[in-house]
């Protein structure tokens, strides 16, 4: 029996499709599976974190601005409406708050990891009423009691690290992007709903200490007139840019001051001292 090699037909093993559209086509799938993986692992991410020991978060250090202000009659005073707001706030004994004063012309306020509060001069001069500045502290706060800064840090690392599977050198930027910015307590940028969970517990603290919640949008038409004053980019205006501004925000704490009381309630004065007090050095 002889034995002949048959002649393979031509484009067997050819696809039909052009080169480019199958290789986009395999680039959409690739992408489509990494976005799923990623949303995926932040849900999760988000949750899981809300459960991390607060200890845990204690035992990070940080380090604070050098311009940071100690022992003043100013730190005095906002320990003692802290004290006050943590009480107000229902938080759990083991967590504990660190407020910090920076005498600098930022105007900006955060809550990060650990507890830590920190508040700028530059945006407690811009407060008109002691409600006005409780409204800002009980916000942030209220970071720190539903454990916003861990949950933001763990679902920003998890998507690094799940980036970094594709691409070691994307995963390893983003993750090393969020571990510097933790070290360096840059204001982390909490989601919609994070900001409306917060604004939601504030209006509760104003309630229960003030009687009304009368106030509180004074914070953001003090801050919005003055960022228009100076123009959109002046130097040191960071509060609303980390705590998004939306006309919808605006008329949620207006129209929960209206529905607390009819009539227009008396703020409460700051200290006469205050303006003084944020000077001291």
């Amino acid at each position: 029996m002889e034995y002949s090699n048959p002649k393979i037909p031509e484009g067997i093993n050819t696809s039909i499709e052009h080169p480019v559209r199958e290789f986009l086509q395999l680039t959409s799938g690739v992408v489509g599976v990494v976005v799923i993986a990623v949303f995926i692992l932040g849900v999760l991410a988000d949750r899981l974190a809300h459960h991390i020991p607060f200890s845990a978060e204690q035992n990070i250090n940080i380090p604070l601005d050098k311009h940071e202000v100690k022992g003043q009659a100013i730190n005095r005073y906002l320990e003692s409406l802290t004290h006050k707001i943590a009480q107000a706030a229902d938080l759990p004994p083991d967590m504990k708050l660190k407020i910090h004063y920076v005498n600098s012309k930022t105007v900006n306020a955060f809550a990060t990891l650990g507890g830590n509060l920190i508040m700028y001069r530059g945006l407690m001069e811009k407060m008109p009423s002691e409600n006005a500045l409780v409204m800002v502290l009980a916000h942030e706060i209220a970071h720190i009691k539903h454990r916003h800064p861990i949950r933001s840090v763990g679902r920003g690392m998890v998507i690094g690290l799940t980036l970094g599977l594709v691409s070691s050198s994307l995963g390893d930027s983003l993750t090393g992007n969020f571990v510097n910015k933790t070290g360096q307590v840059t204001a982390l940028k909490f989601s919609r709903d994070h900001e409306n969970e917060a604004d939601a517990t504030a209006l509760q603290v104003l309630q229960k200490l003030y009687g009304h919640v009368q106030g509180a949008e004074a914070v953001f038409k003090a801050l919005e007139a003055e960022r228009k004053r100076h123009g959109k980019n002046e130097p040191g205006f960071e509060f609303l840019s980390t705590h998004p501004f939306t006309g919808k925000r605006l008329q949620r704490l207006e129209q929960a001051a209206q529905n607390t009381q009819n009539d227009a309630q008396p703020l409460t004065p700051l200290p006469k001292q205050y303006k003084y007090w944020l000077k001291a050095k």
